[in-house]
């Protein structure tokens, strides 16, 4: 099953005056399962790519479907509502809320889709439970190692078992033993849950662990292989 399928994306910035291209007509697919890497130097269209497969921006031209839903049709209520249900996101910040207990920031998704109290709990659990962390659930981010704060975002992501997980530089802020430790926790849930993961990255040990490497430069594909 396709998860991610992109036709001629074309994005577009005005920056200073001046029209940035930063994808120019790229076509990729995604299927169920996959463990991706889209990789690329600084400027090359990565996390732009990433961005607009997320539904965070529009595209200037071309066609998304996420998890079956064709993005650009959708209005900004749909999209939220889309990114809420189908896709898991991991940040190279973690993005955590710092007022908020592991399990509390864990839970959240499934609350604000409508969970009831006592489920979001037991699940935001399990998922703890699932990335190494049971027992950790009253702890805030502040009392937590970078590599545990990243183990909560991804247990936040996998929490609603979504169709689709993006991963933003995801090892950027750990150093690499621990970095090496988050891939591995990540492929072990992809095999073992089968869910979508696509990496924006330019680290080489994320392109390593990936079975597939798509490279961008210039905002277009200039290679792809599979592993």
């Amino acid at each position: 099953m396709t998860v991610v399928e992109t036709k001629n994306l074309v994005k577009d910035y005005a920056l200073n005056g001046l029209t940035v291209h930063a994808l120019q007509g790229v076509s990729l697919s995604f299927e169920a399962g996959e463990f991706a890497a889209v990789a690329g130097p600084s400027g090359s269209g990565k996390s732009t790519f990433l961005h607009l497969v997320g539904c965070l921006d529009a595209p200037t031209s071309g066609t998304i479907t996420v998890a079956g839903n064709d993005v650009a049709s959708r209005t900004r209520k749909e999209l939220a509502l889309l990114r809420r249900r189908s896709i898991g996101f991991i940040f190279q910040a973690y993005n955590l809320i710092p007022v908020l207990s592991a399990l509390e920031n864990v839970s959240l998704p499934l609350t604000l889709l409508g969970a009831d109290k006592k489920e979001a709990r037991e699940s935001g659990l399990r998922a703890l439970e699932e990335v190494g962390l049971g027992g950790y659930g009253n702890r805030r981010p502040k009392e937590m190692s970078g590599g545990q704060q990243q183990r909560v975002a991804i247990a936040r992501a996998l929490v609603k078992k979504p169709a689709l997980i993006l991963a933003d530089e995801p090892t950027a802020n750990l150093d690499s033993k621990t970095g090496m430790e988050i891939l591995e926790l990540m492929l072990a849930l992809n095999k073992n849950v089968g869910t979508t993961f696509i990496f924006s990255t330019h680290d080489k040990m994320v392109m390593d662990y990936a079975r597939r490497l798509v490279m961008l430069r210039d905002g277009m594909v200039a290679e792809e292989m599979r592993k």
